[in-house]
């Protein structure tokens, strides 16, 4: 059972249950159908009284007054989808009879036909035209009141009503607990028409208020065929693996910043795919780029922030996403706000307290990341303009490493982004740099916007926002279409791992303008 394309069976047969469902009710039941409605079957009460009025005086023929009067009022209607002609009626061509109304027990007194859905119908029902007619039966000791309807071509949702006045057969006890509101049975309408299916004896319809019966249920077994599918495909396929799954074990190292997106694409994908592992090794992005060309494993990816340059030619890069990077400072800085120009200013070492650019009277202590993050090198690239960083002259980021040094701003240096954050919340007037979602997570420090503007992915594909960068993901030559490698990178672009990307407020690079270079058009 487990091997029964499951799937497919329920979604073949939630599109052919409809169809049949319709072509049954409309070209082979309802091709053809002539029905009828007993809509009104009844008879006065307490005549004698004041207020009876005319219907005292309700008589026959003769001018006798009628016994236990009583009304009747038939719609006879073509419930079809095709028309129904002279020649459909299945009683004997030599009579115009098409339809019979039987009323056990009562005598008729008149008939007239009160409604017509088609003025043309009332050629059927005048003077000179046969099959409408009216007279008593005696069946077994029983009178029976019949009235004989024409045939009548009806289109399709044509119909007409006919009025009955009726009383009591001598000799007919009234029973009303067990008939109708009229004291007498119900009427039996009978008539046959060719062209349909089953009997195609005439219908009893009744007055459509609402949605059809089979609608509904139609409507309750497609639903029920949804809900269905997943729990069924679940317990008869067990835990399959989607179509792009791989199997094996995949070292991933480098991008400290983009670490956090890694790890969770990973777990979600080794969940979906339970024959696949991960393993991390995360020190930067640089450490990444050489640990992957040193061991030229297949098994195993670097995700470098920016590209790695001219060195280490069988690296092949693959743009994976675009990150956003923001500068964070301590509150005591008193300072949210800098110009490009200021952040170059401070990090150079030019300004040395706070209150030189509209802050608190507080020293500047800059935390940097070390010499090989890819964090670093954004940095210098983005904001310093390729300037590279002077070197670390503390170790607490907040006293020198000697006397000789004091004066200078202080520098420090951290290995990872947690740590860097961690480092510029406990240090008063300190400021650094991280990738944007880390900080943001952050409440105990202040992302500076950079010329009045903050980092955001719109002002960064507009040139407004200068810090950002793409993220390369790199493997040692071409990995095999069928490889861990390989499956874990598409997933990243093209699977769930570009919604994992995007809830980190980065992008991924297929979504730009110019995926190729994963930059903005005018940066």
């Amino acid at each position: 059972m487990a091997n029964l394309p499951w799937e497919l069976i329920l979604a073949v047969t939630g599109a052919l249950v409809p169809i049949i469902a319709f072509l049954w009710e409309f070209a082979l039941v309802g091709r053809k159908r002539l029905g009828y409605r007993v809509q009104m079957d009844t008879a006065p009460t307490a005549v004698d009284t004041l207020h009876a009025g005319a219907w005292r005086r309700l008589e026959r023929a003769d001018g006798g007054p009628l016994t236990d009067p009583s009304f009747a009022l038939i719609r006879i209607e073509n419930i079809g989808t095709t028309n129904i002609a002279e020649t459909d009626y299945a009683f004997p061509e030599n009579t115009p009879v098409g339809i019979r109304v039987r009323f056990p027990g009562r005598r008729i007194a008149g008939v007239v036909v009160t409604e017509l859905s088609d003025p043309t119908l009332a050629t059927y029902f005048g003077e000179k035209a046969p099959g409408l007619s009216m007279s008593d039966l005696d069946e077994a000791g029983q009178t029976v009141g019949l009235v004989e309807l024409p045939k009548v071509k009806l289109n399709s949702s044509d119909h007409y009503k006919v009025l009955v006045v009726l009383e009591r057969a001598e000799g007919f006890v009234l029973e009303p607990a067990k008939s109708t509101e009229s004291g007498f049975p119900d009427p039996e309408v009978v008539g046959t028409i060719s062209g349909g299916v089953a009997s195609g004896k005439v219908h009893k319809t009744k007055g459509q208020t609402g949605t059809p019966r089979w609608v509904v249920a139609l409507v309750c077994f497609l639903l029920m065929v949804s809900l269905a599918e997943p729990f069924i495909f679940e317990l008869t396929s067990g835990r399959s693996a989607p179509l792009d799954c791989a199997t094996g074990n995949l070292t991933v190292t480098g991008s400290t910043a983009f670490e956090p997106v890694l790890r969770e694409a990973a777990d979600t994908y080794a969940r979906s795919c339970p024959d696949s592992g991960f393993a991390f090794d995360m020190h930067g992005s640089a450490q990444g780029l050489e640990l992957l060309n040193r061991t030229r494993s297949p098994e195993m990816v670097a995700f470098s922030d920016g590209v790695k340059g001219d060195r280490l030619p069988e690296l092949l890069p693959r743009p994976t996403a675009f990150l956003l990077f923001t500068i964070v400072i301590n509150r005591d800085a008193g300072v949210q706000d800098l110009t490009l120009a200021q952040v170059r200013d401070v990090f150079s070492g030019r300004i040395a307290n706070w209150r030189e650019v509209g802050g608190n009277d507080v020293p500047v202590r800059i935390v940097d990341r070390e010499a090989l993050s890819g964090t670093r090198a954004t940095l210098e690239q983005r904001i310093l303009s390729g300037a590279v960083e002077p070197g670390e002259n503390s170790n607490d980021c907040v006293e020198p490493i000697n006397d000789s040094l004091r004066g200078v701003v202080v520098r420090c240096r951290r290995a990872d982004t947690g740590s860097m954050l961690d480092a510029v919340v406990g240090t008063s007037g300190a400021i650094g740099y991280s990738e944007l979602r880390a900080a943001t997570d952050r409440t105990d420090l202040l992302r500076v916007r950079i010329d009045g503007q903050d980092a955001t992915l719109e002002a960064a594909d507009h040139g407004a926002y200068p810090f950002w960068q793409t993220e390369y993901a790199y493997t040692f030559g071409e990995p095999a279409a069928s490889s861990l490698a390989a499956s874990f990178m598409r997933y990243l672009t093209n699977q769930v791992g570009s919604d994992i990307i995007r809830s980190y407020g980065n992008r991924p690079c297929a979504e730009l303008a110019n995926p190729v270079l994963c930059r903005p058009t005018d940066g």
